[in-house]
């Protein structure tokens, strides 16, 4: 029987930042997933401390994202380039109050580091009263991420290859197949509502679309929101989205959503032709905070989940607030402790 220190169920950006920390602190560990694309696989990457239709920030903004740029490095020693793009993400304004409140915005303590007071035009998208530019804005490329951090487990013997079957589990022995293991973490997204130890978890689906669609040559290559964030990718291919539906269900393409979208494009671009529509789901909480923290009987069973629209910023940051706390007892955040729920 192997001897390891973790197992790790998932491969979206909780369970890959996770293992990033594992292998950092030179621990054993196996991670299981079933293959199938999550929301970490589809999402934009995009990086943005600012909550655009509003002009405010969100909770630890600035935190996280200092500790991804430090992620980044680290895991560039190994995987052999850094996924930051820096393009920086422009707000399109609708009129000119809008353009007012952002001003007004820009000279506030909370979001002075986050708004920049010059203004830009851009000739190949409809934009008359003009951009604002979010500073600390970015995005990671986000297939590049996921091809070489898996590339980088299946070679160097983290990766098992198989999905994790629940049936085959001993808590009571911490055993797991031919595995004793010190802890198992799920990190599964909406797939935990499967997980006999977590499927009462306040987590809920919210539903996410976005296109791939062509531009004609010239376009703009930055990162623009107006409704929706609009950014290149390669030959020719744009990244228009993403939608939120709390009420969606299935894996099949809502047009109501593609129609939202769509018009939302036709405000940017007049000529665009849609060339795919992905889709995924999105682990959400209804106080927005992730959700960490131990099984209330096994307590070597940890989940991370829940970490909603920001699951790349959310997912490196907690997983490093987890890992610190299973290894050395750290108090979890009240915000994040699973304990807010009570137990069963």
């Amino acid at each position: 029987m192997k001897i390891i220190d973790y197992i790790i169920v998932g491969d979206g950006f909780a369970a890959y930042f996770l293992a990033h920390r594992l292998i950092r602190e030179g621990k054993s560990f196996m991670l299981f997933s079933d293959g199938i694309t999550g929301a970490s696989g589809v999402s934009a990457g995009v990086v943005n401390p600012v909550v655009l239709k509003k002009f405010t920030t969100f909770w630890l903004a600035q935190e996280q994202i200092d500790a991804l740029h430090k992620t980044l490095e680290e895991m560039s020693a190994y995987t052999g380039r850094n996924y930051w793009i820096y393009e920086p993400v422009f707000r399109v304004f609708h009129d000119e109050a809008e353009r007012d409140l952002w001003l007004k915005k820009s000279g506030t303590d909370e979001l002075r580091p986050f708004l920049s007071t010059d203004f830009t035009f851009f000739d190949e998208i409809h934009n008359p009263f003009g951009c604002g530019e979010v500073l600390q804005s970015g995005r990671v490329d986000v297939p590049a991420f996921f091809n070489d951090f898996s590339s980088y487990l299946h070679t160097n013997g983290h990766d098992a290859g198989a999905a994790f079957d629940y049936n085959l589990l001993e808590p009571e022995n911490n055993i797991y197949l031919d595995f004793k293991y010190r802890h198992v973490v799920f990190c599964e997204g909406m797939g935990v509502v499967q997980n006999p130890w977590f499927h009462d978890l306040a987590v809920s689906p919210n539903k996410g679309h976005h296109l791939l669609v062509k531009l004609p040559a010239g376009s703009t290559k930055s990162t623009v929101k107006k409704k929706h964030f609009l950014f290149p990718l390669n030959e020719g291919h744009w990244y228009y989205g993403g939608t939120y539906d709390r009420n969606g269900v299935g894996a099949a393409v809502d047009e109501k959503a593609v129609a939202e979208l769509e018009s939302g494009l036709s405000q940017l671009a007049s000529d665009y032709t849609v060339e795919e529509v992905r889709n995924g789901f999105r682990p959400t909480v209804r106080d927005r905070r992730p959700i960490l923290g131990a099984h209330f009987r096994f307590g070597n069973l940890f989940v991370m989940n829940g970490l909603g629209g920001r699951g790349l910023l959310n997912g490196n940051y907690f997983a490093e607030e987890l890992f610190r706390h299973i290894e050395y007892g750290e108090s979890l955040r009240s915000e994040t402790d699973i304990a807010r729920f009570g137990s069963e």
